[in-house]
């Protein structure tokens, strides 16, 4: 931990307090939408349906938000690890990531499995910016699950064998549910609601992570 003067130190907390709120943010957001917005069933469909239809400003403001937070977050992990083991490609993978959520909300996903109401169940129609969505997200999720294994790296070579593992192991699921979710959406009954409910679950892992990740950086700075 690279410790520069109070003023530095204290934008540096405050960078971090970014991807600190970020991930409840979303989180909780994503759950009220969840369970008001009319016809959304979370076991067959994938949050990203949320931005489509009437209220869908309100998802795509998340995205684009949790994104930028994101971002600022990575701003403030590079002036926390500055020079240290991962201090420089954690933080930059870290930030495609929040990237990546700006690029989610600004191309919207397609409507699919009868989401918003009235499109049909077997919708398959793909568009440009749908294409666009998933590419942006693709991207994104990469970013989260590369920068998982370079933190998992730093804390085993610093012997915290707990942080190493759970870095590790959100990379590992992370990448195994964005893999379902890339392969298995297109499927229905039992598979899909497997795959939504597991990426969702892995989802709110990944934002814990991070969350968790910027409140023992900010533990590193001098106290206030």
């Amino acid at each position: 931990m690279n410790s520069t003067s109070p003023t530095s130190d204290a934008i540096t907390r405050a960078l971090l307090a970014c991807t600190l709120v970020a991930g409840p943010l979303y989180v909780v957001v994503g759950a009220i939408e969840a369970l008001v917005r009319p016809g959304f069933d979370p076991t067959r469909h994938d949050l990203s349906l949320l931005a489509n239809g009437k209220w869908g400003w309100i998802h795509i403001t998340l995205l684009v938000l949790t994104g930028l937070l994101t971002v600022a977050g990575a701003v403030g992990m590079r002036r926390a690890l500055r020079g240290s083991r991962g201090g420089t490609w954690g933080p930059l993978l870290l930030g495609l990531y929040g990237v990546g959520l700006i690029g989610a909300g600004v191309f919207v996903a397609d409507p699919m499995n009868g989401f918003p109401p009235g499109t049909p169940a077997d919708a398959n129609a793909v568009s440009w910016h749908g294409i666009l969505h998933f590419v942006c997200g693709g991207i994104g999720f990469l970013g989260l699950i590369a920068a998982c294994f370079v933190f998992t790296r730093r804390f085993a070579a610093l012997g915290e064998r707990g942080w190493a593992m759970f870095s590790g192991a959100t990379g590992v699921l992370y990448f195994a549910a964005f893999f379902g979710i890339a392969s298995g959406s297109q499927q229905g009954g039992a598979v899909l609601t497997f795959v939504v409910l597991a990426f969702i679950a892995t989802v709110v892992l990944g934002w814990a992570w991070v969350s968790a990740l910027s409140s023992r950086m900010r533990g590193w700075l001098p106290s206030e």
